[in-house]
C-alpha cells in the first residue's frame, strides 16, 4: 500500500499552533443544551399540558426552549472552530503507530484515527491510544476492524472470536450478545470508540472469499438476530458499532480491493441484503457504505460517494427508518473500485459531496493536501458551509461532544 513511517509524516506537517486552544476554547464554552433542557421531549410537553392544565405555562416554555436548542444546539463550538478545523473532524484516517497518531492529531486535530493490521501492535499492547487522544481538543474517534474471525486486530492480545458464520452455526443469540459484550469492554479498555462490525451482509458466498465466513447466515432474518445481538452487546460496553457494507455485499460481483465491484439491482437488495437494515438502524450506530455500484440506485459510481445511496439511507426510502447518525465510507485509499479512478483527495471531497460523515483512508500523510483541497471546495460552493456544520454536528453528537 505503499505506507510511510511517522517520521515522514511528522517532517510534512505544517503545523498549526493555535488549533488546540481554540478548540479547547470551544469545549469548555459551547452552549447545546443538556438533556435536562427538555431539548428532546415536546411530545412529553405537549402530553402534560394536556393532562394537567395547571402546567401549561410550563409546557409552553419548555416547548419553546426544545426549539431554541434544536435551532442552536452546536452553534457556539462551530463558532470557535475555523473551517479547516470543521473539515477536519469529518476526516477518519488509518495509522502506522502512536508516534504517526499524536503528530496527525496535534497538527491537525483530525476527527478521528483508525488501528489497521499494518499499525504497530504497541499502540494497543501498551495501551498508548488515551496519551494519543489525549492531544485532541475534541474527543477523538478511535476506529478498529474487529469482527471475530479473520478479520482481527485484539485476537493476539485477548484471545480470539469466532467468525460471524461459526458464531450463528455455534453460538445462541444470547451467547453472541455476551461475546461481543466481553469484546466491547475489553476494546473501550484499550481507548477505542468505534469497531466497524458487525458485518451485515447476507452472503451464501465460501468462507475465503471476499464476504464469506464475514456474513452470519444467506438467510436475512438470521443475520438480522445475531447482527442486531452482537451490535447490542458493543453499545452496552460503550462502543458504537458500524453496521457494513451498505446497500448489501453479499451477492455482488468481485471484491472491491481488486476493482469495481456491482450488486444485483437495488429491486432485488430490497428482498435481502438491505433487510437486516431495517430493524438495526439506529441512532446508537454508524453505518458503513461499500464501494458498490447498485444497479438502478448509484448510476455507475460506488455507493460510498454516491448521492442516491446516501439519500437512500437518510430518508429510509429502503424500508427501514430515516438514518440521521453517522456514516463512514469504505477505505478510499486501499481498495481499486476507488483507487482505479479517484486520487485520495478527489475521492475524499466525491464522499463529502455526496454527504458522507467521515471519509476513511489509511495514510496519514494526505491528511494536509486533502484538507487544502476541502478547503477551496468549500469555497467554489461545490460542498457548501452549512453541510460541513450540519456534519460536524453529527459527529460530535456521535463522540459526546455535543449532547443535543
Amino acid at each position: 500500500m505503499g505506507l510511510r513511517g511517522s517520521s515522514a509524516t511528522v517532517g510534512t506537517m505544517r503545523i498549526r499552533h493555535t488549533v488546540a486552544a481554540v478548540l479547547a476554547v470551544a469545549l469548555t464554552t459551547a452552549g447545546c443544551g443538556s438533556s435536562d433542557s427538555g431539548g428532546d421531549d415536546p411530545v412529553e410537553a405537549t402530553s402534560s399540558s394536556a393532562t394537567a392544565p395547571s402546567t401549561t405555562a410550563t409546557a409552553t416554555t419548555t416547548e419553546a426552549t426544545a426549539a431554541a436548542t434544536s435551532a442552536t444546539c452546536g452553534d457556539d463550538l462551530l463558532a470557535r472552530l475555523t473551517l479547516r478545523q470543521k473539515l477536519a473532524q469529518l476526516l477518519n484516517v488509518g495509522v502506522t503507530s502512536a508516534a504517526d497518531a499524536q503528530a496527525v492529531v496535534e497538527s491537525e486535530q483530525i476527527g478521528g484515527i483508525f488501528i489497521g493490521s499494518w499499525t504497530d501492535a504497541s499502540m494497543l499492547t501498551d495501551r498508548l491510544v488515551p496519551q494519543v487522544a489525549a492531544q485532541s481538543a475534541l474527543p477523538l474517534m478511535v476506529t478498529i476492524d474487529e469482527e471475530g474471525g479473520r478479520v482481527s486486530r485484539v485476537g493476539d492480545l485477548f484471545g480470539p472470536d469466532p467468525s460471524a458464520r461459526e458464531t450463528a452455526q455455534t453460538m445462541t443469540v444470547d451467547e453472541t450478545y455476551r461475546m461481543a459484550f466481553e469484546r466491547g469492554q475489553e476494546l473501550k479498555s484499550l481507548g477505542i470508540t468505534v469497531d466497524f462490525a458487525p458485518d451485515v451482509d447476507v452472503s451464501s458466498q465460501p468462507d475465503d472469499s471476499v464476504i464469506g465466513d464475514r456474513s452470519f447466515s444467506d438467510d436475512p432474518e438470521v443475520v438480522t438476530q445475531y447482527a442486531g445481538a452482537y451490535a447490542r452487546g458493543l453499545i452496552d460496553a460503550g462502543i458504537m458499532p458500524v453496521l457494513k457494507h451498505f446497500p448489501g455485499h453479499g451477492s455482488a460481483s468481485g471484491d472491491s480491493h481488486t476493482g469495481a465491484v456491482t450488486t444485483p439491482p437495488i429491486e432485488q437488495l430490497q428482498q435481502s441484503d438491505l433487510v437486516p437494515y431495517r430493524s438495526l438502524v439506529s441512532p446508537e450506530v454508524g453505518v458503513m457504505l461499500g464501494h458498490l455500484d447498485v444497479p438502478g440506485l448509484t448510476g455507475g459510481l460506488p455507493a460510498s460517494i454516491s448521492p442516491a445511496a446516501v439519500d437512500l439511507l437518510r430518508s429510509g426510502a429502503y424500508g427501514g427508518p430515516a438514518f440521521g447518525g453517522v456514516i463512514f465510507t469504505d477505505d478510499l485509499s486501499g481498495m481499486r473500485a476507488i483507487t482505479d479512478t479517484y486520487g485520495i483527495t478527489e475521492a475524499v471531497e466525491a464522499a463529502m459531496v455526496a454527504g458522507v460523515n467521515q471519509a476513511l483512508w489509511l495514510t496519514t500523510d494526505e491528511v494536509p493536501a486533502v484538507l487544502d483541497h476541502l478547503e477551496q471546495v468549500v469555497a467554489e460552493g461545490t460542498l457548501s458551509p452549512e453541510w460541513v456544520d450540519e456534519s460536524v454536528r453529527t459527529v460530535t453528537r456521535a463522540k459526546g461532544a455535543l449532547d443535543c
